[in-house]
C-alpha cells in the first residue's frame, strides 16, 4: 500500500522542531501565553474575590447541552488533518496512573511510554520524526514523584502530583497544604489539588477562595491545577461559580474531575468551564488552562474536546500550556487510529500497551 502524503500531518500538527522540545513547558510568568480577540493574555495571578460576580452567575442548562451535542453530531476532521489533531492531542496529555496498586516499576514504564508515546515504526511511517512527539506530563501520587522525575529527566516532560487528600479532599487543611509542599520539594512541576465540595454546596465562596489561595501559595514555582469534582457538584451553575472562584484565587488550570467520581468529564460541563475561562480572560486579561479528566478513552473523544477548545477559545488553548487531557487508556486508541491512517489496517489493542 502506498503510504499517504504526510506533509499536512506535520503542518497541521502545529509543531515544529523548536516547539516540539517545549510542548510540555510552561511559558514564563512575565510573557503573554495566549491571545484572544487580538488581545495578549498574561498568566493568571488571581484577583480579589468578587461575590457579586459569583452570585450573578446563571447557566441555561438546556442551551449548554444542545451546544455540546453539536460537537459530537456534525462532521469532524478527516484523514491527514485528523492524524494531525491526534498528534496534537498526544502533546496535550497528562499520562496518568492513580491506582491503589501502583508500583515504582509501573511508574517507570508509564514514563517510558510518555517519552515515546508512538511506536518508532509508526513515527517513521507518518514522517513525523522531527517533531519529537511526547506527552506534556505524567501524573502520579506523591509517593512516586521522585521516581517519575528521575524517569523523565531531560525530556521536557513535566511531573504532576495529585495532592490535598486526593480524591476526596477531606483531610485536615494543614495536612493538605503540607502535602503540596512535600510534592514540590520532591520535584513536582504541577500540583493537581481537590477542592472541598461542601464549600460549593454551602455557597461559602470566601472560604473556598481562601483554601485555593493557600494551595496556590504552597505550590511556589509549581503550577496549580484545581480539580472541581464536577460530577459531585450537581448543577452547571455550581460548576460555573466554582470555576470563577478558583480562577480568582489564582488557579493556573481548572480541571473537571478526579476520575474517581461516578460522573467525570462531560462536554456540557466542559463547555461551562471553558466559557468561564473565556469570560475571565475578557475581564482580566489573564489566561487560565483547562483539563478534562476521567472517562475520556477514545480518539474520537479527543477530537471532540479539541474542537470545543478551538471553537470556544481559539488555537491558543490547543497547546499544552493551556490544555491538558487527564488520560491513560486514550493513548492506546489514538495510536491505533494513527496506525490505521498510516497502514489502512487496525492493529490489535494489545500491541499498544501503556504501562
Amino acid at each position: 500500500m502506498t503510504p499517504p502524503d504526510k506533509t499536512p500531518v506535520m503542518r497541521d500538527a502545529g509543531l515544529d522542531q523548536r516547539s516540539a522540545t517545549t510542548s510540555g513547558a510552561i511559558s514564563p510568568f512575565d510573557t503573554a501565553i495566549a491571545q484572544y480577540g487580538g488581545r495578549e493574555l498574561q498568566p493568571n495571578r488571581g484577583i480579589p474575590l468578587n461575590l457579586d460576580r459569583i452570585d450573578a452567575v446563571r447557566v441555561n442548562t438546556s442551551a449548554a447541552e444542545r451546544r455540546a451535542q453539536t460537537l459530537v453530531t456534525r462532521r469532524t476532521v478527516k484523514k491527514e488533518w485528523q492524524a494531525a489533531w491526534l498528534l496534537r492531542a498526544i502533546t496535550c496529555m497528562d499520562l496518568t496512573t492513580l491506582s491503589g496498586d501502583d508500583t515504582e516499576e509501573r511508574v517507570r514504564r508509564l514514563c517510558a511510554k510518555a517519552r515515546q508515546p508512538i511506536q518508532q515504526e509508526l513515527v517513521q511511517r507518518l514522517g513525523v520524526e522531527s517533531l519529537g512527539i511526547k506527552v506534556a506530563a505524567v501524573c502520579v501520587y506523591h509517593a512516586f514523584v521522585e521516581t517519575a522525575r528521575r524517569a523523565v529527566e531531560g525530556s521536557g516532560i513535566h511531573v504532576a502530583a495529585v495532592s490535598t487528600g486526593f480524591p476526596a479532599g477531606l483531610s485536615p487543611l494543614p495536612e493538605r497544604v503540607n502535602e503540596i509542599r512535600r510534592s514540590v520539594e520532591a520535584g513536582a512541576d504541577e500540583i493537581d489539588v481537590v477542592i472541598t465540595r461542601a464549600h460549593v454546596f454551602g455557597a461559602r465562596w470566601q472560604t473556598l477562595y481562601d483554601e485555593i489561595a493557600m494551595f496556590k501559595n504552597a505550590c511556589g514555582p509549581a503550577h496549580l491545577k484545581v480539580i472541581l469534582g464536577t460530577g459531585d457538584l450537581l448543577t452547571l451553575r455550581n460548576v460555573a461559580r466554582a470555576s470563577l472562584v478558583a480562577m480568582m484565587a489564582g488557579a493556573d488550570f481548572i480541571k473537571t474531575s478526579t476520575g474517581k467520581e461516578a460522573v467525570n468529564a462531560t462536554l456540557p460541563v466542559s463547555l461551562v468551564m471553558v466559557r468561564a475561562i473565556r469570560e475571565y480572560a475578557q475581564e482580566t486579561g489573564m489566561a487560565v488552562g483547562f483539563k478534562p479528566a476521567g472517562g475520556i478513552r477514545t480518539a474520537k473523544q479527543a477530537l471532540e474536546w479539541l474542537a470545543l477548545m478551538k471553537e470556544e477559545l481559539g488555537t491558543s488553548w490547543m497547546k499544552a500550556e493551556l490544555f491538558r487531557f487527564g488520560a491513560s487508556g486514550m493513548l492506546a486508541d489514538i495510536e491505533r487510529q494513527l496506525a490505521h491512517f498510516a497502514t489502512g489496517r487496525y492493529s490489535a489493542e494489545y500491541r499498544h500497551p501503556i504501562a
